[in-house]
């Protein structure tokens, strides 16, 4: 009895989750549904119910349809959470959607001064145990030597993530550096998580659902591109497109 009388009946915890960014250059709705068409080639789960944050900066002068560009997000598998660079006007009803409205404080800056754009992070509750798995932490480097099972999401900050075991289908790994996996890779993976254009993914065995760097995805409904047998494989980008290639063995 004194058990329950003394526990309590809600906990908050601080949690930290990925969103993926989304830019619009666009404020049409029509032009901006045939780019997710073509983006997802048609695959309901290219995103995966991913948590989003709109950032509307490019196009602060046009009016945007809120009421027609959420449901359109949503049909296309991402899930919005917040409005970045929003108008005044607009706050109602995007709040009205359930979104939150990221207010996005700009610096002073000296001339010739350059200040790098910040990670796109939501502050969460904690999932409650039935949601998958969410690992940060924040080292140099992050090292799993444990499957990464279906439904869960590790999260290297800062860091280059290291995977010496198997990444099977339905997990996903992302790390703000270059990911290495010393086994096959058959699950989702996202390099270059906060814009390093530079990081990339290296696997022993390259089947993945889906790879990413620096925000730029690819995905293998069509199949594999031919890759030598017996090599590890690189993901990397070539300009704005996703390439994947045998590694060249020294030796």
């Amino acid at each position: 009895m004194q058990n329950s009388l003394t526990r309590k009946p809600i906990e908050i915890k601080i949690s930290t989750v990925v969103a993926v960014a989304v830019l619009l250059h666009e404020a049409s709705t029509a032009a901006l549904t045939a780019a997710l068409t073509e983006m997802t080639a048609g695959s309901p789960d290219f995103f995966d119910d991913e948590f989003a944050v709109i950032d509307v900066e490019a196009i602060a002068n046009a009016t945007v349809d809120w009421n027609a560009l959420i449901p359109l997000f949503k049909a296309h598998g991402l899930h919005p959470v917040a409005v970045r660079h929003a108008r005044e006007e607009d706050y109602a009803t995007i709040r009205s959607h359930g979104l939150s409205i990221d207010v996005v404080s700009k610096p002073r800056l000296e001339t010739g001064q350059v200040v790098a754009p910040s990670p796109v992070v939501v502050q969460a509750p904690a999932p409650a145990p039935a949601e998958p798995q969410i690992i940060v932490r924040n080292n140099p480097a992050m090292v799993i030597d444990t499957p990464v099972r279906a439904g869960q999401r590790i999260y290297a900050r800062g860091a280059d993530l290291i995977i010496t075991a198997s990444v099977n289908n339905g997990a996903e790994v992302i790390a703000d550096g270059s990911i290495h996996i010393y086994a096959p890779l058959r699950g989702r993976a996202l390099a270059g998580a906060t814009g390093n254009t530079e990081a990339r993914i290296f696997a022993l065995t390259m089947e993945p659902e889906l790879v990413s760097i620096a925000g730029i995805y690819r995905t293998f409904e069509n199949g594999f591109p031919p890759l030598k047998a017996n090599h590890p494989a690189q993901v990397k980008l070539n300009g704005d497109s996703i390439e994947v290639s045998s590694v060249k063995l020294a030796g």
